[in-house]
C-alpha cells in the first residue's frame, strides 16, 4: 500500500516537471518572439499571438493540480512553502509568456516595412533575459539557494541594454522625427525584455522562500529589503 508521503512525494515531482515544461514553453515564446521581430516573420509572430493559449492553459493545469494537492495531502511547514512557490512560479512564467506574446504584436504593428536598423541589443536582452531563466528553473529544481541568490545581479545587465537602445531610438528619433512611431513600437519591445529579466528575479525570490522560509526582495545592489507585494 502506498504511504501518504510517499504519494505527495510522487505528485510534488510530477508538478516540478510540470513547470519545467511551462518554463520550457515560455523560452521558446520569448526566443521566437524576437527572432520573429528580428526577421520581420509576420507569420510566426501570428502563430505566437495563438499559441499563448497553450501557455496559459498550462499554468491554469498547474494552479489546479497543486490546489488539489493541498487540499487532499494538507502539507505542513516546507512541503506548504514549496506549494505555494510553484504557484508562484507558474504565475511569473506565464507573464513572461505575455511578454513573448506583446512582442510578437508588436511586430504586426510595425508591419511589412524594414527596421529603423539591425536588431543588436534587443536580441541580446533576450539572450541574457533567457539564460537568466534556464538558470532560475535548474536552481528551483535543485533547491541551489547561491545561484538563486546571484542571478537577480545579472538583471543589472539587461537594464544596462535597455538604457542603450532607448538612447539609441532617441537619437534617430532626433534625426527623423518620422520613425517616431516605429521607435517607441522597438523600445516597448525593450521593456518586455527588461521586465522578464525582472519576473526571473521574482522566481529567485520564491526559491529562496521555499528554501530558507525567508520572503525577500532583492534591489539593484542584491540587499535583501522587506518583501511588499507587487502588481
Amino acid at each position: 500500500m502506498t504511504k501518504p508521503r510517499e504519494t505527495f512525494e510522487r505528485e510534488l515531482h510530477h508538478l516540478e516537471d510540470q513547470v519545467l515544461l511551462l518554463g520550457s514553453m515560455v523560452e521558446e515564446a520569448l526566443l521566437l518572439s524576437v527572432e520573429a521581430l528580428k526577421r520581420r516573420d509576420l507569420d510566426k509572430s501570428r502563430w505566437l499571438i495563438e499559441h499563448d493559449a497553450d501557455i496559459n492553459a498550462r499554468r491554469y493545469a498547474i494552479e489546479e493540480a497543486t490546489l488539489t494537492l493541498i487540499a487532499l495531502q494538507q502539507p505542513v511547514a516546507r512541503d506548504l512553502r514549496e506549494l505555494a512557490a510553484i504557484l508562484e512560479i507558474a504565475t511569473e512564467l506565464e507573464r513572461i509568456g505575455d511578454y513573448a506574446k506583446g512582442i510578437a504584436k508588436i511586430n504586426l504593428l510595425i508591419g511589412e516595412g524594414p527596421l529603423l536598423k539591425p536588431l543588436i541589443d534587443i536580441p541580446l536582452m533576450a539572450e541574457k533575459a533567457l539564460a537568466m531563466l534556464r538558470r532560475s528553473l535548474d536552481a528551483f529544481v535543485r533547491r541551489d539557494v547561491d545561484t538563486a541568490r546571484a542571478l537577480p545581479a545579472l538583471d543589472d545587465e539587461v537594464d544596462a541594454l535597455y538604457n542603450q537602445v532607448y538612447r539609441e531610438l532617441i537619437t534617430y528619433i532626433l534625426a527623423d522625427p518620422t520613425c517616431l512611431e516605429q521607435a517607441n513600437y522597438l523600445l516597448w519591445a525593450a521593456h518586455n525584455l527588461e521586465r522578464a529579466a525582472d519576473r526571473v528575479s521574482n522566481i529567485c525570490e520564491r526559491i529562496l522562500f521555499t528554501v530558507t522560509g525567508e520572503l525577500l526582495e532583492f534591489n539593484g545592489k542584491m540587499t535583501p529589503q522587506a518583501f511588499t507585494p507587487q502588481g
